[in-house]
């Protein structure tokens, strides 16, 4: 062998070819490295942001074997058969069983042969994404951290939350109408508007699992943004006498005529009361909301449940957050992602976002035309799911116009119900859709 069939084949060993060959490759790197630097140096959602960073750079390396496959029923031109499930290979051939040379039904394939023929991203892709397990979990413990008193001690603004979902079903109307998306792909679209990653990840699996790659991406990326897309809409929506409106001076005008009495009782109560309501109502929201309220629950029991609660909001936690962060990444491959059909999603989802943040901001509007006690609209602004960074961002708008009005407590009260508000949402669309 002459040296140069040498350097010929330790050419070929390496990623140059294919990248070579590809060059599309290079835009994957560049958004790879481009959300690890706002993760790192803009510390934007640096936990989930890094992992989806790190899923997107391991996914697209020729011959690293990272990526993940997405599996989608596949007709055979030649007979005219339809295999359920089938896996598409990165080089377009199906993934077929050797013995019978017929496509494999992915659910058909044990665990240990998706991690040897497809790689490590598959097998914890379809064993803890693909079966809808991690978003639940995470919700569990997204409850288990979050305090519901706010939003119990203001319930009047907790319509708020729900009115920023405005945004999810405007956008799936349009994305139906303009017949660039099925139903169930524009409901998957539309969910991004809840800014809520893992609700979007649960609603895109239930609905549109081939989507969940660029939904995803596009759901945390705004997330994300929040302190750029907040301001954004609410310089284009409010005016700065709104923004002014001081909300303790409005209580002391008008106090609340709804006292709570036993606040540690009401936080054990609700969560019991609403996983009971959107179970019979909303059936299909349970796993979300359930694991969501299961999570608080055991939050506000205290010490006799503090160890699992920890465990939930803590270790548990991070650990789905690992895993959902690289798996999702590993699904932006070139082939799934560099598409006019992606390019879309990322302008729908952008639209979802805005609109809701302005439905609840004109809901506020609405409402301080007819009612005495004046509500600032910067707290419909919050009606997003992403808590708390959503009410931060509001509080500090509002403190830049009067550094003494502090409206943090008033924004999370819609903010949170945000959270419940997006799930519901999901579960709608999931019993329609689905």
């Amino acid at each position: 062998m002459d040296i140069t069939t040498i350097f010929s084949k330790l050419y070929e060993m390496t990623a140059f070819s294919n990248i070579a060959a590809e060059p599309t490759f290079l835009i994957m790197y560049a958004l790879g490295l481009l959300f690890l630097y706002l993760g790192i140096a803009k510390h934007y959602e640096p936990l989930l942001l890094i992992p989806i960073a790190m899923g997107i750079l391991l996914a697209n390396f020729p011959g690293g074997e990272m990526g993940v496959f997405g599996a989608a029923d596949w007709t055979d031109p030649t007979t005219g058969i339809i295999y359920h499930n089938a896996i598409t290979l990165a080089d377009g051939t199906i993934w077929r069983n050797p013995a019978t040379g017929l496509p494999y039904d992915i659910y058909e394939c044990g665990l240990p042969q998706i991690a040897h023929e497809l790689g490590l991203m598959n097998m914890i892709y379809y064993w803890l994404i693909k079966t809808g397990f991690i978003p639940p979990v995470i919700f569990m413990g997204v409850g288990a951290m979050t305090d519901f008193g706010p939003m119990l001690r203001n319930l009047k603004l907790a319509i708020f939350g729900a009115a920023a979902q405005v945004g999810i079903f405007g956008v799936i109307l349009c994305a139906v109408g303009s017949g660039a998306f099925t139903p169930q792909e524009a409901g998957a679209l539309g969910i991004i508007g809840g800014a809520d990653g893992p609700t979007a990840i649960y609603t895109t699996i239930k609905l549109a699992p081939h989507l969940l790659g660029p939904i995803a991406i596009a759901a945390y990326s705004y997330m994300a943004l929040v302190p750029v897309i907040i301001p954004l809409v609410v310089k284009l929506c409010t005016t700065k006498a709104e923004r002014e409106i001081n909300m303790k001076e409005q209580d002391k005008l008008y106090p609340n005529t709804l006292q709570i009495k036993n606040m540690r009782v009401a936080k054990i109560v609700f969560p019991i009361f609403v996983t009971i309501l959107v179970a019979i109502i909303v059936p299909s929201a349970v796993s979300l909301i359930g694991m969501l309220m299961f999570g608080n629950l055991i939050k506000e029991i205290g010490s006799d449940t503090s160890r699992i609660a920890d465990t939930a909001s803590n270790a548990l936690m991070n650990i789905a957050t690992i895993f959902l962060g690289l798996s999702v990444g590993a699904t932006m491959t070139v082939q799934s992602f560099l598409n006019w059909q992606t390019i879309g999603i990322v302008a729908g989802g952008f639209i979802a976002f805005a609109v809701s943040i302005a439905g609840g901001i004109y809901l506020v509007k609405l409402f301080n035309l007819f009612s005495k006690k004046k509500i600032n609209p910067l707290v419909g602004a919050c009606g997003l799911s992403a808590v708390p960074m959503a009410s931060r961002v509001a509080n500090e708008l509002a403190m830049k116009e009067n550094p003494k009005n502090n409206i943090l407590n008033y924004c999370m009260s819609a903010n949170i119900s945000g959270v419940i508000g997006s799930a519901v949402a999901a579960g709608i669309l999931i019993a329609f859709l689905g």
